[in-house]
């Protein structure tokens, strides 16, 4: 998949074919529009085009407070992208101005002059350009004259995609991931760099690995202990210097209460594990929940927990079939 960041300097398609979306979290209802996407591509000999926008339209054009979180970040879209054997992934800078260009101006100089489309791709609800007057009903109106064709994504994939959107969000806020993680066709997962803590899981007998995410707008699961794998892009070691290695895990979502914290932190024990991975990018995935995250009588009864926490969550990732 080839990535293009600046519209700028978009490549001459081949008999494009474009679908245009978010995609937030390439779960299993966007893969059914990819996976057409992909078959109309196929039939004409073209290229298989998936125009997306950074940032999310509605953390424009919605006021602050109700912005939503990201179930993935733009580097996390298009590494699951890429996994869907897309010919091109093209990112648009949204800004409020874009949003405010007429409709008929958005096909004639956004979508024609810049992909000169063969196929678009689109559902009887997407909306565009300014006080979203643009439909598929716009689109048909405009074939004729700019030589492409519309295909409406069936009503129900649309639906799917809603619902399945809104009950992944509901899940992984309630720290349910194992239901969010069916739902996505993945286990959800955060990604980011390993920064220096205050050591006190290590003091305990319990050294964890912060991660700092570089996008805010990520969406956090609920504060708990979750079973969990580590992904480190590797080397770690001079071993199979190109293979990403994946280590068994108690994460942890949470402000330290024992000790009387406030800043919400996200760490991982990483098991049978003791490189130094300071600095490194890490992608931690979220398996099933253990428990909340709480505040004990002192730090003996928390190392008790997590005693327990770690034995249960060896058991439940042994148990592949049912994670």
């Amino acid at each position: 998949m080839l990535v293009h960041r600046n519209i700028k300097e978009l490549p001459a398609f081949n008999k494009a074919v474009i679908t245009i979306g978010a995609f937030d979290g390439v779960h299993y209802g966007h893969r059914q529009i990819i996976h057409q996407l992909k078959e109309e591509a196929a039939k004409c000999g073209g290229e298989s085009v998936i125009v997306t926008f950074e940032p999310h339209p509605r953390q424009i054009l919605a006021p602050e407070s109700k912005a939503p979180k990201m179930l993935t970040t733009l580097e996390e879209k298009i590494y699951l992208l890429n996994e869907q054997q897309i010919d091109h992934l093209v990112i648009v800078p949204f800004t409020r101005t874009f949003s405010e260009v007429p409709a008929s101006t958005y096909v004639s100089d956004f979508l024609v002059h810049k992909f000169c489309p063969h196929i678009i791709i689109t559902g009887y609800d997407h909306h565009f350009g300014h006080n979203r007057e643009g439909d598929i009903h716009l689109l048909r109106h405009m074939e004729e004259q700019y030589d492409f064709h519309v295909v409406e994504i069936p009503p129900q994939v649309l639906h799917d995609i809603t619902v399945s959107s809104t009950k992944i969000r509901e899940n992984i806020e309630s720290g349910e991931v194992r239901l969010a993680n069916e739902l996505l066709g993945y286990h959800y997962f955060v990604s980011g760099e390993v920064t220096g803590g205050d050591k006190r899981g290590r003091e305990m007998g319990f050294p964890t690995a912060n991660i700092r995410l570089h996008d805010l707008n990520k969406l956090i699961p609920a504060e708990g202990v979750y079973a969990s794998k580590v992904t480190i892009p590797s080397p770690v070691s001079s071993d199979d210097k190109n293979i990403a290695k994946i280590f068994n895990g108690a994460a942890n979502i949470g402000r330290l209460p024992t000790f009387g914290g406030k800043e919400l932190r996200i760490e991982v024990n990483i098991f049978d594990f003791e490189e130094n991975i300071y600095g490194k990018e890490i992608q931690l995935s979220f398996y099933d929940f253990i428990r909340p995250d709480k505040k004990f009588m002192n730090v003996q009864a928390l190392q008790q927990a997590m005693q327990e926490d770690v034995r249960k969550i060896k058991e439940r990732l042994q148990c592949k079939g049912k994670i």
